[in-house]
């Protein structure tokens, strides 16, 4: 019987740790393909999710630059007015919420020789990148 339980439980982990490496390794494929006959052209978006460390943005800019896992040179990925940045729990979170060395994970699109992030998680929340500022006024008595 004790057997039979811990078969199952098992099982169980094994199945959630398939799903939860399918859910990071979301992977979609994009092709074009025209029908010289009819004229039509069918289209397939791909999409790819990966993690890494943002190392540059600039507002105003239209890309941000990332230090992926795999490379430890920056990548410069593309952003659109309909890229959403939101925290781990989902929220939306400001542009002016990135900063440098914040880890993310990203998902993006391949158009052309363009790399077109669509969403950024951050890793952590805001608040752990926010710093705490103390002031300290200190005053002399005369006597």
């Amino acid at each position: 019987m004790k057997q039979t339980r811990l078969v199952k439980i098992l099982a169980t982990g094994a199945a959630c740790a398939a799903a939860v490496g399918i859910a990071f390794a979301q992977e979609t494929t994009t092709t074009t393909t025209t029908n010289p006959a009819t004229g039509t052209t069918t289209t397939e978006s791909a999409t790819t999710t990966s993690v890494g460390t943002i190392t540059a943005y600039t507002p105003g800019s239209d890309y941000i630059s990332v230090r992926t896992e795999t490379s430890s040179e920056p990548v410069k990925y593309y952003y659109t007015k309909s890229t959403t940045i939101v925290d781990p729990e989902g929220k939306t979170v400001e542009w002016s919420a990135l900063k440098p060395n914040m880890p993310v994970r990203y998902t993006y699109v391949k158009e052309g020789d363009r790399m077109v992030i669509s969403k950024i998680t951050l890793t952590k929340p805001v608040s752990y990148y926010e710093k705490e500022t103390t002031t300290t006024t200190t005053t002399t008595k005369r006597p």
